[in-house]
């Protein structure tokens, strides 16, 4: 065993408990000086909660925190300033009008008689941004940055407060590849100034580009520690889920068919800003094939879909449903023909105090089968839902009667994507049907819409998750501000072009089909 001096932080025998759950169940954690050590598992394995232990967001009931081998308490996260840990969180806590200065001092400002010393202030930022490669622009507002360069305002603002220790919540989810590419070197520079980092992922790439020791948890146990060098994606998933997992899509060459839904010039308005979120948009996606949507966060696939399900009205533009136009149809005769596994399972895609049962026929508790003279036939919505809660593997607590609330992230989406595939429509909208699981959740979805793709469906994707684009789809259609500006073929084009559509640094004249940029 190492002498304890190695060890910047050690986390010894941690248990934190919610009501019903043991969220961490004696976890030892323990990261050397000056090495990217990275915490893996699935969604609710117990990660995020081990490091707001750590950042004094939560008191465990058991353990203990060490740092440079001396006990120490950590009641908050000023205290966890004090000890020179800091945090940037998987939602960044930014504010929006601030400048970015203004938002790396807020809270740590240097004052003298009272006055914040701004230029002071200013000059070191820029030099921690220099010297790391950072380059922000701190007279920038936040809210007229990208969302990478959000994620480096967090990191100046760790920076600013003299932190040694730096706690990266996932932090790539929301990045092109490029931007995660900077990140990672970003990264080995703090580690090579001697800062130690924790960084909570779970994806399988990133660990292997960049961590020297993976820490893994499984159901909120501790399962070890290996080094990175001498392991690899396959036996990182294997002791992350507890049994083998398939990390490539299996799946024959497409056969599409007829065009099932025809978009024409839709144009759909923004909520937040003056401007258009969808502007003049036209594909076709045809039956027998995953079309995919693919963008960082924010670039209109949102409102598109919600133009398609009826969520939201479009202000011009046709849309073409099994040949009949839908434009103006209602929500109710649109979902005759879409299944849809929304972007927000729980504002849209479950009532989350209804029962697992309830939230299984919402869309079809008017069938004959469901009810009689409008009395609901329990038994029968019952035997149903069994039904689909075996052949799709849901779990929960106490069966079709366990409250939607009360389960894991992962199963409620399984509940929603087995409801809508049983629902047999010709066109299926999944968005971000795989957010935030684990690869053994994400190996079965992406079965299931393989399947429906082989059994006839057009399937309409929106992804995020370029591993899930690449994989998936059978055709890429990539979003930026709002337009379409390229459409690739995932079996010719590489991550790192897909990017650069991604990006805005390269599109596509998709009359012409030629490139400029």
């Amino acid at each position: 065993m190492d002498n304890s001096q190695d060890y910047v932080i050690e986390m010894l025998h941690i248990t934190k408990e919610f009501p019903g759950i043991k969220a961490n169940d004696d976890i030892t954690l323990q990261l050397r000086r000056g090495e990217i050590h990275a915490l893996l598992g699935e969604n609710g394995a117990g990660k995020s909660t081990l490091m707001s232990v750590l950042f004094g967001l939560y008191q465990p009931e058991q353990g203990e925190i060490r740092k440079n081998g001396e006990v120490v308490k950590i009641n908050n996260p000023n205290d966890a300033t004090r000890l020179n840990i800091g945090m940037v969180h998987q939602h960044f806590k930014l504010i929006e009008v601030f400048t970015v200065l203004d938002n790396i001092i807020l809270g740590a400002e240097t004052t003298k008689m009272g006055f914040i010393q701004k230029a002071e202030a200013r000059a070191k930022v820029q030099e921690l941004s220099e010297r790391y490669g950072l380059n922000v622009d701190l007279d920038a507002k936040v809210e007229d940055i990208t969302v990478g360069m959000q994620q480096r305002v967090e990191i100046l603002k760790m920076l600013y407060r003299d932190n040694e220790i730096l706690i990266f919540d996932e932090p790539t989810a929301v990045l092109t590849p490029q931007e995660i590419d900077e990140l990672m070197e970003i990264m080995r520079g703090f580690a090579r100034e001697g800062k130690s980092i924790l960084f909570i992922t779970h994806k399988l790439n990133e660990i292997m580009a960049v961590a020297d020791r993976v820490s893994v948890l499984r159901k909120g146990k501790y399962i070890g520690t290996v080094d990175v060098a001498s392991t690899n994606k396959q036996e990182l998933s294997n002791m992350m889920v507890g049994r083998p997992v398939q990390l490539v899509v299996d799946k024959e060459e497409a056969q599409p068919a007829d065009v099932i839904l025809e978009v024409e010039n839709l144009t759909v308005p923004s909520k937040l800003h003056h401007n258009d979120a969808v502007k003049n948009v036209s594909f076709k996606v045809r039956a027998g094939e995953i079309a995919c949507i693919a963008g960082i966060d924010g670039n209109g696939q949102t409102e598109l879909v919600y133009a398609l399900t009826g969520l939201e009205k479009s202000t011009g533009g046709k849309v073409t449903l099994c040949g009949q136009d839908i434009s103006k149809a209602s929500i109710h005769n649109r979902l005759e023909n879409i299944a849809h596994i929304p972007e927000d399972r729980h504002k849209h895609g479950l009532v989350l105090d209804f029962s697992l049962e309830q939230n299984m026929v919402l869309q079809r508790f008017r069938e004959k089968q469901f009810q009689t003279l409008g009395f609901i036939k329990n038994g029968a919505v019952r035997d149903y839902a069994n039904g689909l809660i075996d052949r799709f593997d849901v779990r929960s607590g106490q069966g079709a009667i366990t409250t939607a609330r009360s389960m894991s992230g992962g199963n409620q989406q399984k509940a929603i994507i087995a409801r809508e595939i049983d629902r047999e429509k010709p066109l299926m909208i999944a968005v971000q049907p795989t957010r935030g699981l684990d690869v053994g959740a994400i190996e079965y979805i992406h079965a299931q819409l393989v399947a429906q793709r082989d059994a006839g469906k057009a399937v309409l994707l929106v992804s995020l998750e370029l591993d899930e684009v690449m994989s998936l789809s059978d055709r890429i259609l990539v979003m930026y501000e709002g337009e379409i500006v390229g459409e690739l073929d995932p079996k010719t084009t590489s991550v790192q072009e897909l990017g650069l559509y991604m990006a805005g640094a390269k599109r596509m004249n998709l009359e012409g089909g030629n490139e400029n940029g």
